[in-house]
């Protein structure tokens, strides 16, 4: 079965809110940074922001909302797991930077 594209295509309007949106939550994430928070509040609120903001550029500047969800369903699991994958590599790399292989 082909699934098309659906019909709906966004307006400046919602362009323009999205964008006003994504200011308020800058402007958020920046009072945040200078309130008196512990930094485990701060850092948890932040990555909350960060990834709330991530995730209304995908959907709405880069179209994936208005993309059939098969489109949404292969990219945002291979995204997943490639990040799922750096991170197992990250302490690979982090060991060999002080590891000293034996002069034979």
């Amino acid at each position: 079965m082909l699934m098309t594209k659906t019909s709906v295509e966004p307006t400046m309007k919602v362009y323009v809110s999205v964008w006003l949106g994504m200011i308020l939550i800058v402007a958020i994430e920046a009072a945040l940074a200078f309130a008196h928070v512990s930094s485990g509040v701060l850092v948890t609120a932040l990555l909350v922001l960060a990834f709330s903001e991530a995730a209304i550029a995908l959907r709405y500047f880069m179209h994936l909302k208005y993309e059939v969800p098969l489109l949404f369903w292969t990219l945002i699991p291979a995204l997943l797991l490639a990040f799922f994958m750096m991170n197992q590599f990250w302490a690979d790399s982090a060991r060999l930077n002080t590891f000293r292989f034996p002069i034979p």
